[in-house]
């Protein structure tokens, strides 16, 4: 039988166990976020040493579901008028092409997810929207050639740049089988970088 010493010992040592457990879960996620910022971050920032190649445009990249084409970029500045102030937003000219070989279905190209802007000391920025013949959201059909399409990105009306870096981001064709509960149908997901384009940077002015 346990003496009432060994009782005692045992009851603080639980409650020191209960009194850390909750930092040390905090501290394990912080591990993990970190782990993910440097994985969508890191790879990016040429002080550092990117881990994917870097290209000049015009090219194409082969992006798991996707190729990206990026061929070039200009700065749409919009001046002040009497109604409206300012204005400018950075246009990515790509020539984008479904070449799904997994499922062969028709899917829409996820700028916010599978193409950044890099820019110098900052964090990527994702583009406000992807349009494709005038429309955001377009589905680019299994099988058929590169539709033209423009990322358009916000930026400051006074904004300047000889040279523009894109991101481009792959999806994985792969199952969640190893996790508790998941599916083990392979799907498309978990981007990671895969390469980034420079692209020469012009600058025109449009009228409202």
């Amino acid at each position: 039988m346990e003496s009432l010493d060994d009782v005692i010992d045992a009851m603080i040592a639980d409650r020191v166990i209960h009194r850390h457990r909750r930092k040390w879960l905090i501290a394990a996620a912080l591990v993990v976020v970190l782990a993910l910022v440097i994985t969508f971050t890191g790879g990016w920032k040429e002080h550092q040493g990117r881990s994917v190649d870097t290209f000049d445009a015009p090219t194409t990249v082969k992006a798991g579901r996707f190729e990206v084409g990026v061929s070039a970029a200009t700065i749409v500045r919009t001046p002040k008028t009497d109604y409206s102030p300012a204005k400018a937003r950075l246009e990515v000219e790509l020539q984008l092409k479904n070449i799904d070989e997994e499922e062969r279905t028709s899917d829409d190209f996820s700028g916010e997810r599978l193409l950044w802007w890099i820019v110098p000391g900052k964090d990527p920025i994702k583009p406000a929207n992807v349009s494709c013949k005038g429309i955001i959201g377009y589905v680019l059909v299994f099988g058929l050639p590169a539709e033209k399409c423009v990322a358009k990105f916000d930026v400051s009306p006074n904004y300047k740049g000889e040279l523009t870096e894109v991101g481009v981001l792959a999806e994985s064709y792969d199952s969640d089988a190893g996790m508790l509960g998941a599916s083990e149908d392979p799907f498309w997901h978990n981007e990671t970088a895969v390469a980034v384009v420079r692209v020469p940077t012009k600058i025109t002015t449009e009228s409202e």
